[in-house]
């Protein structure tokens, strides 16, 4: 858990990278993720260290052992001067962790130059953690040694003295993540933690679970599963399941190398150390993955420019569109196993759109596929990276139908104000929302008044596969009761009469001040 004090040095480390002219809140977490990246690595070299020195077998080595490659580690750099750690960073460990191959560092030789290591074939390129393998293009912004130095005395003083655990570490990194507040070029936006949290809840993943975010931003939802997994199955999964967990049973998908870079190391502080992060495009031909996976965990972008010919025929068979947030949908479909289910958020205007490709993926979700539940969910929640309304989709991949009745539900409130501020309030359906879902039986006798309902699959047909949860629900109208006329008149007399004399009153006051 992070405490005040944790939030209030991060704050700290925050405020001097913007006062040191870094003010892009993506750009300082990615100087952060390389800091914290070069650090785990000494991390690692300690314990295999310290694991040779106890057992004598020796330990592959990360770090060189000559003088520049040891250099390099932050536990020999981090009481050097600020100049003195600025040279080495810039021009030794950042080129160094550039060129990482098959987990180990390259050396320098005598005139400082980078040797590069030589390609092994034995030797696959997995070995290599998923961070470092979107290293190639990654830039060292820190402009002075002065800023470079009290950035890591400050991540230094918080390692040794609050975040020790790796869990704090993913608390710590996720606390820093929840300052990204501008959505991206191509409507992207980071899920808050708590509709994630939810999202997962409803569906439940297991160790087994192959489990997918096609638009993974900074990996939240593969985060949120995986702490799923650990907090209810960790005590009795196998180590088969856990080598599982260590990487396989999570994959993510983006176009940008940045959010790559992070959501690889925020993956890594969560335990799983070799995920399958990859850049592809997922809605275009790029993208050939068919049933592969378990589960798909997603908000993918709601806008952006897409071109027609790059997007893969067998989406446009499905919906014919350009627009992602129906592709995303039958790509979600086409990427699970049969029994596979999925979550994702959708804007609004996927519920009810009129075009062609709104209905047409509507139908293939209800006629052919298991729609669970449509929850509605309030305009702020987004806020403030956006106020569009949203809803969460629930279905299950079948191939041959399945869908009988369709359970919605009317979030109104998700535990924080609706507004920029986001302050945490009393009001939450998130608990009742989970505990409703788990429990659908329970409502099959509930009024179209209420909160939650289920919707028969033939009314959705007959209403042309809207999914709008305003279609079906039934609103209660109390009647108004006036007074009678007579009433209301002989009020206003009163009120006429009163008016009156408070008028000749003053009149009187005035002619006596004459």
């Amino acid at each position: 858990m992070i405490t005040g004090a944790i939030k209030n040095k991060v704050d700290k480390i925050w405020t001097d990278i913007w006062a040191g002219g870094i003010t892009n809140p993506l750009t300082v977490i990615e100087q952060l993720t390389y800091l914290m990246f070069i650090r785990s690595l000494d991390e690692k070299e300690l314990e295999a260290e310290e694991f040779e020195n106890m057992s004598g077998e020796k330990m592959p080595k990360i770090f060189p052992q000559s003088a520049a490659g040891q250099s390099m580690r932050w536990s020999k750099f981090k009481n050097s001067d600020s100049r003195q750690i600025f040279d080495i960073i810039a021009q030794r460990v950042f080129p160094a962790i550039k060129s990482m191959k098959y987990g180990r560092l390259p050396d320098f030789n005598e005139f400082g130059e980078l040797v590069e290591i030589e390609d092994e074939s034995i030797k696959a390129e997995e070995d290599t953690s998923a961070f470092a393998r979107y290293m190639s293009n990654a830039m060292f912004l820190i402009p002075t040694p002065q800023l470079l130095q009290k950035i890591i005395t400050g991540l230094d003083d918080l390692y040794e003295h609050d975040v020790a655990e790796l869990d704090m570490q993913g608390d710590l990194y996720e606390y820093m993540l929840s300052k990204l507040s501008a959505a991206g070029q191509n409507g992207q936006f980071r899920t808050p933690k708590h509709i994630r949290e939810m999202m997962v809840e409803l569906l439940q993943p297991t160790p087994d679970d192959i489990i997918c975010d096609p638009a993974c931003g900074t990996a939240g939802f593969l985060v949120s599963a995986s702490e799923y997994i650990r907090r209810n199955y960790e005590n009795e999964m196998t180590p088969k399941q856990w080598e599982h967990f260590a990487g396989p049973a999570f994959t993510g998908f983006d176009t940008d190398y940045t959010m790559l870079r992070i959501s690889a190391m925020n993956l890594m502080l969560h335990s799983i150390s070799h995920p399958e992060i990859n850049y592809k495009d997922s809605v275009s031909k790029q993208n050939q993955i068919t049933e592969q996976f378990t589960m798909c965990l997603a908000n993918p972008p709601f806008k952006g420019s897409i071109d027609a010919e790059s997007i893969n025929d067998n989406l446009k068979a499905v919906t014919n569109t350009k627009k992602t947030e129906l592709l995303f949908v039958a790509l979600f479909l086409r990427m699970l196993k049969k029994g596979g289910q999925c979550a994702c958020i959708v804007p609004d205007g996927v519920l009810f759109g009129a075009s062609k490709a709104h209905k047409a993926i509507r139908k293939e979700l209800v006629e052919n596929h298991q729609l669970r539940a449509v929850i509605s969910m309030p305009s702020g929640v987004f806020k403030p990276y956006a106020g569009v309304s949203t809803a969460i989709l629930i279905f299950t991949k079948t191939g041959h139908g399945g869908t009988d009745k369709v359970w919605f539900y009317d979030m109104k409130a998700d535990g924080f104000s609706l507004d920029d501020k986001r302050t945490a309030i009393e009001e939450n359906d998130i608990p009742d929302i989970t505990r409703r879902f788990r429990n659908l039986q329970a409502e099959e006798s509930r009024e179209r008044t209420e909160q939650s309902f289920l919707v028969p699959k033939d009314e959705i047909v007959e209403n042309a596969y809207d999914l709008s949860i305003n279609k079906y629900k039934k609103i209660e109208y109390v009647p108004v009761e006036y007074p009678p006329t007579s009433e209301i008149l002989a009020e206003l007399n009163e009120l006429e009469e009163e008016i009156n004399k408070g008028l000749k009153k003053l009149e009187k006051m005035l002619c006596n001040e004459k």
